[in-house]
């Protein structure tokens, strides 16, 4: 078995986090992020936050799991960063798990991601993609803000490059500070990447730039 894109879960998770997160000058981001968590049903979703970062993105997750039944997840790396992603949360009317340790610490319990948000401008994000237990599934990762200095030398196939899993695509796209997307495959089953008729095409409009952005799924 593995992830299945469905449209309409897409449409309703984008259509509510437009609502949620309309003054937020990260509102595109966590739009596109949502609407894709949530269509391709995320069962286990994980993002990375610290202290003073934007919370739109994580509104976005929370809604999207909300939509596929999932489980959303968020690890920062300590505790004055749980309480202040708690509170803004919670101010949201979003509660979702909050975990608190280092990538190295936290991550080897979280098993089955299916859906992994990582922010580029912390250093460490490279560690979080390469110590992820990913689902069998497949999965969708994500690094945002992806056009800082820190990612400009990062390449997808140093994530995986002991060859234990298969990137079946990955697309670059200029939305908010930048969005590097890949699609891990399955670990069963023959052709892991989606076929003919399960790609869709997501279509986003920036709202400040007017620039339109389309991926093919």
């Amino acid at each position: 078995m593995k992830l299945i894109w469905s449209p309409e879960t897409a449409t309703k998770a984008y259509i509510d986090t437009v609502k949620a997160c309309e003054l937020s000058r990260e509102s595109g981001v966590a739009e596109f992020v949502s609407a894709m968590a949530a269509g391709w049903n995320g069962s286990l979703i994980v993002e990375t936050w610290s202290q003073g970062g934007i919370m739109a993105t994580s509104i976005g997750l929370a809604i999207a799991a909300l939509h596929s039944g999932g489980r959303h997840v968020c690890v920062v790396p300590d505790e004055r960063s749980r309480i202040e992603y708690a509170k803004a949360m919670g101010e949201a009317g979003k509660s979702p798990e909050v975990v608190v340790g280092e990538a190295e610490e936290v991550m080897e319990g979280l098993v089955g991601i299916d859906f992994l948000v990582v922010d580029s401008r912390r250093r460490d994000f490279a560690s979080v993609l390469r110590l992820a237990k990913l689902s069998t599934r497949g999965a969708v990762l994500v690094c945002k803000n992806a056009s800082s200095r820190i990612a400009s030398n990062f390449r997808w196939r140093t994530v995986f490059e002991d060859g234990s899993r298969l990137i079946v695509r990955s697309v670059f796209l200029p939305v908010g500070n930048g969005l590097d997307i890949a699609h891990v495959a399955a670990t069963s089953g023959g052709n892991s990447g989606p076929s003919k008729a399960e790609r869709r095409w997501i279509k986003h409009v920036d709202r400040q730039s007017g620039e339109e952005h389309v991926i093919r799924t």
